[in-house]
């Protein structure tokens, strides 16, 4: 008989959402973490935005998860008392050729389930934000923030009470399947070898890492890991916006937008830049590009108002030059080996849609 239930790679938002629903659902389960603390990458270094779920295409899993992760979350936040804000968000285009990618933008959400879209003029939108600058912009209430920290932490909580175990310093080193399961090598200063029926790689930017080390995974079933960091610049002084203000998207991003976190404080980001190590210094030089980028939103942007906070890195399965890829929850229907899961590519939106991603993760595996 195996050791444990389940084993779970990666104390992200993602491995934690999926402790927790795993757990709660009667299975014993242990959660192994290289680092000394849960969610110190991806899950740390973001937006902290809960997204509407109006950027992706229709039928995606980044659609279907965000809009019914975005519910779910809400309600969390509730009844756990994480602190969040539905502040909303404008997306605005900044000349008239850019007014069609709003009306664009606001069809996808609608085929999405965001219901709630508004497309405002220019005085509208000046009304609600005085300081914008635009030609028009797309209303999104539904838009919020939230304690990312707070909330990984509420999830942990929920796990750990359902009886999850959470292993720090205990990196994932290889599994080979068994009769029944897996059997997994732990490092560390005290490396174990554990059982388990059920193998989830919710390891974020190292998941194809991960995968390589899974003994009877096809090379195939294991993409190319690519790296976009994105730096962010927090804006000193009070901030002019109440909302979040973002510009038309583009093809790898959603460019360089201004959020809010809880306290008010105003930040400028991310950037992109492909980079083929993972690493999060803030290069301070890129804060030129930055008042580029703002001033065609918000042309009050002070001189020298920017000030070098942090990175990030989006784990990508695509390069720079291809289409942006959907999340990808590899099951056995896909792979072949009974009782894995391998989540690659687990980008934006992936905070908001951790619950729904989850979910998904039971039903292919109970």
């Amino acid at each position: 008989m195996a050791d444990i239930d389940i084993i779970i790679i990666g104390a992200g938002v993602v491995g934690l959402a999926t402790a927790r629903t795993l757990s709660q659902a009667g299975l014993s389960t242990i959660v192994l973490e290289r680092e000394s603390e849960f969610g110190t990458q991806t899950s740390s270094r973001n937006s902290e935005v809960i997204h509407a779920g109006l950027y992706y295409p229709k039928g995606s899993l980044k659609a279907r998860f965000c809009v019914e992760g975005r519910h779910e979350l809400y309600a969390f936040c509730e009844s756990h008392g994480v602190g969040h804000r539905r502040c909303g968000k404008l997306i605005v285009a900044t000349t008239d050729e850019e007014v069609p990618l709003l009306e664009n933008l606001r069809a996808r959400g609608l085929e999405n389930g965001c219901d709630d879209l508004t497309l405002i003029d220019a005085a509208q939108a000046k009304r609600m934000e005085p300081a914008l600058s635009g030609e028009a912009a797309l209303f999104s209430p539904s838009t919020g923030i939230i304690d990312s920290h707070a909330y990984m932490l509420a999830l942990l909580g929920d796990a750990e009470d359902a009886g999850t175990v959470i292993a720090y310093h205990a990196p994932f080193l290889r599994a080979e399947p068994t009769d029944g399961g897996f059997r997994v090598n732990v490092g560390g200063k005290e490396p174990m070898q554990l059982t388990c029926r059920l193998l989830v790689n919710a390891a974020g930017l190292t998941a194809p890492h991960m995968a390589q080390n899974i003994e009877g995974l096809a090379p195939d079933h294991i993409p190319v890991p690519r790296f976009a960091k994105g730096s962010y610049f927090s804006l000193s002084g009070k901030s002019p916006f109440s909302r979040l203000i973002y510009p038309a998207p583009h093809s790898h991003g959603l460019g360089v937008h201004l959020t809010i976190d809880l306290g008010g404080q105003a930040r400028f980001g991310p950037d992109v830049e492909w980079v083929d190590e993972i690493e999060y210094a803030v290069d301070s030089r890129r804060s030129k590009g930055f008042d580029e980028a703002i001033r065609r939103y918000w042309p009050g942007l002070p001189d020298n108002a920017l000030v070098p906070a942090y990175s990030g890195i989006r784990p990508k399965i695509s390069g720079p030059d291809d289409p942006a890829m959907d999340f990808r929850i590899d099951g056995p229907e896909t792979h072949g080996i009974d009782g894995l899961v391998n989540l690659f590519g687990i980008e934006s939106p992936g905070l908001t849609a951790s619950l729904a991603i989850a979910a998904e993760v039971s039903r292919r595996l109970t």
